[in-house]
């Protein structure tokens, strides 16, 4: 349903929320439409999220759940909300904190057992029992097969398979491209941590967290490349070193049992976008010698030529 533009006016604050939330959905949509999802499948979901977000978000600041003010803050009816929340949660497949594809190659990086004398993650075998890549999967992988881990970073190139069953790292931050089920995984792990960020940001007003674009809007076409190798290259560096930071600063297991055992999950992810602008609009009514032609109406409310 379209909201009136005179409504959007009376409602500042909820006119810029309808705008943010169009740019949001256009990507979605297109992943939606790749993956094969319907808009009834879509709305489906985004119905049942609605219901349990607003449900959890009363309960924690009432203490107690009610249907009727879940209806009310959604504007579904009380019978589809109940319908909703004594349904199964629909969550087909979940993963948890950091992709394994990532903890598996942070480890290698990181462990002075999977280093070799120079710092560099070393050269591993397949298969083994001490220092191998089936040893490392073990223990980072979350019970992810080896078999399986190794096609998953040989297909997004964090890995170099090399003769006699050996496999040498190539990067420590894995990129994942194309259709695959790891891919979307990853957009809703990247999308999910900056949106949160982002709308925490709006809600106060002291201790925001760090966020901040560079971004400029007359950039050569033909320098595009070569800032696009500059950028990836400065981003790689940069998430090394935070990487490194936040390894330091993890919290290491305590010999004796503590009743206190508060950890928290932060991160930061950098990322690279490009779009190419629309042509200057007065490009169409400008003469052969680049200067522009001036229009005039007729009195048949035609353009003159």
């Amino acid at each position: 349903m379209q909201i009136p533009k005179e409504s959007r006016s009376r409602d500042p604050l909820r006119a810029a929320t309808i705008t943010t939330l169009e740019r949001v959905i256009d990507p979605l949509m297109d992943l939606t439409f790749d993956a094969g999802i319907t808009v009834h499948e879509f709305s489906r979901l985004v119905r049942e999220r609605a219901v349990r977000i607003a449900s959890a978000r009363i309960t924690r600041e009432s203490g107690r759940n009610s249907n009727s003010r879940v209806a009310i803050t959604t504007g579904l009816g009380r019978g589809e909300v109940a319908r909703i929340l004594k349904a199964e949660k629909f969550c087909p497949s979940r993963l948890a904190g950091q992709h394994p594809a990532r903890k598996v190659l942070a480890a290698w990086y990181d462990n002075v057992q999977f280093l070799g004398a120079n710092g560099d993650p070393a050269v591993l075998p397949i298969f083994g029992k001490r220092k191998s890549f089936e040893r490392l999967v073990g223990m980072y992988s979350g019970g992810i097969p080896v078999r399986a881990m190794l096609d998953e970073l040989a297909q997004i190139s964090a890995i170099e398979v090399l003769p006699r069953q050996r496999i040498r790292a190539k990067v420590r931050v894995p990129t994942f491209r194309g259709m695959t089920a790891s891919a979307i995984a990853n957009v809703g792990e990247r999308a999910a941590d900056l949106l949160t960020t982002l709308t925490r940001n709006l809600r106060t007003s002291s201790n925001a967290l760090f966020e901040a674009t560079a971004v400029m809007s007359n950039i050569d076409a033909n320098a595009v490349p070569l800032v696009r190798r500059g950028i990836a290259e400065q981003g790689a560096a940069f998430i090394d070193g935070t990487s490194s930071l936040l390894t330091r600063s993890r919290s290491k297991p305590a010999r004796v049992p503590s009743n206190i055992s508060t950890q928290c999950r932060i991160g930061v992810t950098a990322y690279y976008f490009e779009e190419e602008l629309p042509s200057d609009p007065d490009a169409s009514v400008a003469t052969a010698d680049g200067h522009r032609k001036n229009l005039r109406r007729n009195s048949k409310g035609r353009m003159g030529k």
